[in-house]
């Protein structure tokens, strides 16, 4: 049985979908990613997921918990790390910890025990008396995990985990990240938008425009796209396009790095290339297919494209 499960699930805000019929399950003990740009639906899905927003239809299922008729059950069930850190600034790390057992209705002496246990998981004992203030990005990061794991819950749900961090701090929290699955046998469900951290995940799904449009391991992902990639920068690539399709009925995706093409033999189809273009090529790379790659095939357009997204009040 699946730790979560989603049947057609639907959302709606003011006439526009969010989520449009999403089905999808997550295996118990893997790290299970949501790939897609801001205002696909990933948070949207991830708020129903852990019974802060209502939903139009579908069916929604946490640890084996109804999220419509069982919100209680499900939340008992689950650890949550938004986007935005929620931790208390004039509180110390325990203090922020304690108040999170508290909350949980948690026994003092097992609230200590799991405290002092959590912070050493996180490198952290040494500075538990330090206000969160002084704490940086990413030391304040892994005390939000930290505290999402204090009640050990079935599954832990990671909002954008490393947004707005630097390269080498998202680096080091994603090395707890799997050192905190691997230890805590926590399920791990995730969305993201960067492409590293998609390829730690055991399986993703790519979600565009509300729909679920592949779910798969990663390797399996890259696996669907035969051949090679093809990276052409032209001195028009609008009109590249146009004769890329009219001479060898392809329709490369335009993104900032120029036209991207997905071909069977890369090193046979650069010379035909040349022939066959009037327009100026300035520049060309073959590779072999990455995720980014995928998305853009699948989606006709790169992750970073932005669309606005309803927000959620947390804390309210």
């Amino acid at each position: 049985m699946p730790v979560i499960e989603a049947i057609d699930l639907a959302k709606s805000y003011n006439g526009q979908m969010a989520v449009a019929g999403a089905s999808f399950e997550v295996r118990e003990g893997e790290i299970f990613g949501f790939l897609g740009p801001n205002g696909a639906g990933k948070t949207t899905t991830i708020n129903i997921l852990c019974t802060l927003l209502n939903f139009d239809s579908g069916t929604a299922l946490v640890n084996g918990y109804d999220c419509r008729r069982e919100p209680h059950k499900v939340r008992a069930s689950i650890g949550l790390v938004f986007q935005e850190v929620t931790l208390d600034n004039d509180l110390t790390a325990y203090e922020n910890l304690k108040f999170h057992c508290f909350m949980y209705n948690m026994d003092g002496r097992l609230a200590e025990r799991r405290i002092d246990e959590i912070l050493e998981v996180v490198g952290l004992g040494g500075r538990r008396g330090e206000l969160v203030r002084h704490f940086s990005g990413g030391m304040k990061r892994r005390l939000e995990i930290a505290r999402g794991l204090l009640h050990r819950p079935k599954v832990l749900f990671l909002d954008e985990p490393t947004l707005g961090l630097d390269p080498q701090t998202r680096k080091g929290v994603w090395g707890f990240i799997e050192e905190t699955k691997k230890a805590s046998g926590a399920t791990i469900f995730m969305t993201t938008h960067y492409m590293d951290e998609a390829e730690v995940c055991d399986r993703i799904a790519i979600i565009d425009n509300g729909r679920i449009i592949a779910c798969a391991t990663p390797s399996e992902l890259k696996g669907e796209l035969k051949g090679d990639t093809v990276i052409i920068r032209t001195l028009d690539d609008a009109t590249a396009a146009s004769e890329i399709k009219a001479r060898f009925n392809l329709s490369p995706a335009k993104t900032d790095a120029g036209l991207v093409l997905n071909v069977e033999a890369g090193e046979k189809f650069i010379p035909r290339l040349f022939d066959g273009l009037a327009t100026g090529i300035l520049s060309v790379n073959i590779k072999r297919p990455s995720l980014e790659d995928v998305f853009i095939h699948l989606t006709g357009r790169e992750i970073r494209d932005e669309r606005p997204q309803p927000r959620m009040n947390h804390r309210g």
